[in-house]
């Protein structure tokens, strides 16, 4: 629970124009300010942001209210995480009474799984960083594709070592339920009941939600194992926190740049979204291995209705876009 003095900081803190100029474009209109609501496609705008009364509304569909309740309908997320955002965008820690284990074993299904997919995205981090294998073949393959130290560490690219169960060993050594590394799809278990590691031996992209959480992963298989192999990229399967059909690589780190620059690079794969980054363009995002389809094309609706598509120049390449023209004209 956050105490009620750091709820009032946080509050007090946020203000209304910063925080929704951080996905919709305002222009000043008086005493307050205008611009296109991001929850509907909004023609003319109709948001309206109150930077004397610290509320932001839309006089077409209603939505808006506090920085608290903007985020939670912007970002998806519940009161708490709403404040934890707004703690961290203004620099106030938020202090939380310690759980007990009792306490811990409550935790709902969803957040346990969002609690081990976040560890395991350091964990592979650091072992990309520190362990001499990391180094020599994952950290030594992304730099051998001409991406800088920043871009890694702004996309949280990590390596797997190549070992059954290092990963799964190390999350049962801090304390994390086997259940939950299943059920995330860290992990896949065998016919006998014992588990190995599912990205072992692979260089990792984790996928980070709007909302700034890791719910999944794609590991792509290195060296000279890629000849051959059919599947170069595995990707994390379908789970109560991660529906690959909905979700789009890259969209945390562009959102912002998204609303900003209102459009989006639309691409095909993780590493066409590091190099445009690493190139100075942000608003880009990947549906990385699945047809565009229509809620991937609602998500990027709350920031912007425009939409390049960059994809491959192959036939398969130039099927898609064709298609994904054909969605994207009749979602307007």
């Amino acid at each position: 629970m956050i105490p009620q003095s750091t709820i009032d900081r946080i509050i007090d803190a946020a203000n209304i124009v910063d925080v929704v100029s951080d996905y919709v474009t305002l222009r000043r209109a008086g005493a307050s300010y205008k611009g296109l609501c991001p929850f509907h496609d909004d023609k003319t705008p109709s948001f309206s942001v109150s930077p004397a009364r610290g509320v932001c509304k839309c006089f077409s569909c209603g939505k808006g209210g506090n920085p608290v309740h903007f985020i939670m309908e912007m970002e998806q997320m519940n009161y708490v995480e709403a404040l934890k955002h707004l703690a961290k965008k203004y620099g106030i820690t938020v202090e939380e009474e310690q759980m007990t284990d009792e306490q811990r074993q409550h935790l709902n299904e969803r957040e346990s799984m969002f609690a081990v997919n976040e560890w395991a995205a350091n964990y592979f981090s650091q072992t990309m960083q520190n362990h001499q294998d990391g180094r020599a073949i994952g950290l030594a393959y992304f730099r051998s594709r001409g991406f800088r130290d920043d871009i890694i560490t702004k996309f949280r690219l990590g390596f797997c070592l190549d070992a059954p169960n290092a990963m799964s060993d190390e999350a049962k050594a801090k304390g994390y339920n086997e259940k939950y590394l299943i059920d995330t799809g860290l992990c896949v278990k065998r016919d006998n009941g014992t588990i190995y590691d599912r990205f072992r031996g692979r260089a990792m992209f984790p996928w980070v939600a709007v909302n700034g959480k890791v719910v999944a992963f794609g590991g792509r298989v290195l060296d000279a194992r890629t000849k051959g192999v059919n599947q170069k990229y595995v990707n994390s399967p379908d789970s109560s926190i991660y529906h690959k059909a909905r979700e789009l690589y890259g969209i945390f780190q562009a959102k912002k740049m998204i609303a900003k620059e209102d459009m989006v690079y639309m691409v095909e794969g993780y590493t066409d979204v590091l190099a445009m980054h690493q190139c100075g363009i942000e608003n880009v995002v990947a549906n990385s291995g699945t047809a565009l389809n229509e809620a991937q094309i609602h998500l990027l609706h709350r920031f912007t209705n425009n939409i390049t598509l960059i994809y491959d120049g192959d036939e398969a390449g130039i099927h898609a876009a064709t298609r994904s023209t054909d969605m994207l004209l009749a979602e307007e």
